[in-house]
């Protein structure tokens, strides 16, 4: 989508290559993107205390950087949707790919690096990048609930139902995004930002990379002999309780 100017704010000129379905500055003077900016707060703050719980734990700091690499992608989103300047865009972009990296090698040791993005400035370029990269995730998260840790299943399966459902609104505010805008012309303010489908693929997405990082912990935790639990945290947020082997 390419960039358009509903109001002028703060930061000026949008010069992103990409400009989402929520209008500009009609909030606020200083975010551009309202919604799609506060949004990412669910990929800021439940990742820094995962981090924090994993350090706590004594487990492998390559689940401390998967946690801080979710953060990073949503100071990242925040930064992009906030200023909707190139700049922020690649904070935004670029952090996706390398977190993802790290969740790959959370699984497999292989580090993959990416650099061309930052000299072809076509979006589809990272959009595929990036689906490659969860496929490879969601394709090998298969093979081990199926064939290795079956009992895992429940924890997998639901980031991945709350990823796609992120993905699913993601693509409705994409492909319809000129209807959306007319309707919330119509609709009461608290009513249209319930259509604000980008700001609702940050909350899925979060949730479900958050999710799948406690999954990914979950079965490391298992092969190093460990009793993990998904316990919530105010009978709410859930979060993995690590237990030490009981010996006999």
């Amino acid at each position: 989508m390419a960039p358009s100017i509903d109001r002028q704010g703060y930061w000026g000129r949008p010069t992103s290559t990409l400009d989402w379905c929520e209008e500009n500055y009609i909030v606020s003077f200083y975010i551009a993107e309202f919604w799609n900016t506060v949004s990412n707060l669910i990929m800021i703050l439940p990742p820094i205390y995962g981090a924090i719980q994993t350090f706590r734990d004594g487990l492998e700091s390559r689940y401390i950087c998967s946690f801080l690499g979710l953060a990073a992608v949503g100071v990242g989103s925040w930064c992009f949707h906030m200023t909707l300047l190139y700049e922020m865009q690649l904070l935004d972009e670029l952090p996706m790919i390398y977190s993802t990296c790290v969740f790959v090698y959370s699984y497999s040791e292989a580090e993959l690096r990416k650099k061309v993005y930052l000299q072809w400035k076509e979006p589809v370029f990272h959009q595929v990048m990036y689906g490659a990269l969860v496929a490879c995730l969601v394709l090998r998260s298969i093979f081990i609930v199926t064939w290795v840790y079956p009992w895992h299943k429940p924890l997998f399966y639901t980031s991945l139902a709350i990823f796609l459902l992120g993905f699913l609104l993601w693509n409705i505010d994409n492909i319809f995004c000129d209807s959306l805008r007319a309707s919330r012309q119509t609709l009461p303010p608290g009513v249209g930002v319930v259509t604000q489908f980008h700001a609702w693929w940050h909350i899925f997405t979060g949730l479900g990379s958050y999710l799948h990082i406690l999954f990914s912990l979950q079965i490391r935790s298992t092969y190093l002999k460990y009793r993990p639990k998904v316990k919530f945290l105010c009978g709410v947020w859930p979060t993995l309780h690590i237990e030490p082997q009981r010996t006999s």
